[in-house]
């Protein structure tokens, strides 16, 4: 009976450090898709700013040369 609880006691104890750094890669993830999501819609913007400067819009069909 004691082994059975102290094996218990063991695989609590790392299934406990394995939810942990599971944790830590999980906020570390969405640390990183939030500053890539900001990232994107600043460059949407300096997109979007540059086609107005020439006049076109982002939407329009492919070049000429096509």
């Amino acid at each position: 009976m004691d082994t059975e609880l102290i094996t218990l006691q063991e695989r609590l104890a790392h299934q406990e450090l394995s939810i942990d750094e599971l944790t830590r890669q999980s906020l570390a993830q969405e640390e990183l898709i939030r500053a890539l999501v900001k990232r994107i819609e600043r460059l949407e913007s300096q997109l979007q700013e540059l086609s107005s400067r020439v006049g076109e819009t982002v939407e329009d069909g492919p070049p000429p040369h096509y």
